[in-house]
């Protein structure tokens, strides 16, 4: 029986139309401040989909764009000239960086309540001790698209293939949360295959084109892509859609799946810390 595919842009649109009526309700219009350091393609590409969502949706969206030799110092004062203007509620600095920044250390200098994507080191550790806040959009959408289709969490092995910080570590531990047994995969686990085919929910997320076969899922799992890879012209995930469908009982799309999903996070996270910021004044 051929998986159910679990449609990441039908449910973001559902999200943004929740956001767009909320909007309505407040007296004061969102505001979510860019910034982006060199012209990396596909940080240009996906930034210019952020900005048509937060039109779509009626929040203010501003870029600004520093060119790739801009220093630490000079990208550190940016955020925080930033941080203190009241008109933004959210802000958010897209990796990659050029190799002479320090990502974290220009992240945590996000004030944590404007930390749209949850990276500063203050909102990553609230998700290590269950108190889950603003959380990372990637993690955010996963975890909405599982419970969009009723799949049970707790009590469920899930396996996450990748340890990144931006989504392998906190999906795991937000899967933890939720009463998940977690195993974490990475370069160096040994009998690979082995151990994600134990899982009832596997997140794909290691950056390689269908790395994940039909041999290495279990029957039924519950299958998440989050790989974009360019691969001849045409975006593949990290698991081999056409063989797992065949074994999975749910799986997602690349692209239409996690994607959309984590742009409609970054709408509700921003439309979170806006009120919440509002609210503070």
């Amino acid at each position: 029986m051929t998986a159910e595919v679990l449609n990441g842009t039908r449910l973001a649109q559902r999200i943004r139309s929740q956001i767009r009526k909320q909007l309505k309700e407040l007296t004061f219009t969102p505001g979510l401040a860019v910034i982006q350091v060199g012209n990396d393609p596909a940080s240009s590409l996906y930034i210019k989909h952020k900005q048509r969502d937060c039109a779509k949706v009626h929040i203010h969206s501003e870029l600004h764009h520093l060119p790739a030799d801009t220093s630490q110092q000079t990208l550190i004062h940016k955020i925080e000239v930033l941080n203190v203007r009241q008109d933004i509620h959210a802000i958010l600095v897209q990796i990659p960086l050029p190799k002479h920044i320090d990502a974290q250390e220009s992240v945590d200098s996000i004030a944590p309540h404007k930390d749209v994507d949850g990276l500063t080191a203050l909102n990553l550790g609230n998700i290590f001790i269950n108190r889950e806040s603003v959380t990372p959009c990637t993690p955010a959408g996963i975890i909405r698209l599982i419970e969009s289709a009723d799949v049970p969490i707790q009590g469920k092995h899930a396996v996450c293939v990748g340890r990144s910080h931006l989504v392998g570590k906190p999906i795991g531990i937000m899967l933890l949360n939720r009463n998940a047994t977690v195993t974490y995969c990475h370069s160096k686990t040994q009998n690979l295959a082995a151990v994600i085919k134990k899982a009832d929910i596997l997140v794909a997320a290691v950056g390689k084109p269908e790395f994940i076969t039909a041999e290495m899922v279990k029957k039924n799992a519950t299958v998440i892509d989050v790989g974009i890879n360019n691969v001849n012209g045409k975006l593949v995930g990290d698991v081999k859609f056409d063989e797992v469908k065949e074994i999975a009982g749910y799986i997602t799309p690349v692209p239409g799946g996690v994607g959309p999903l984590t742009r409609a996070m970054l709408l509700e996270n921003t439309l979170k810390l806006a009120i919440n910021n509002n609210s503070t004044l």
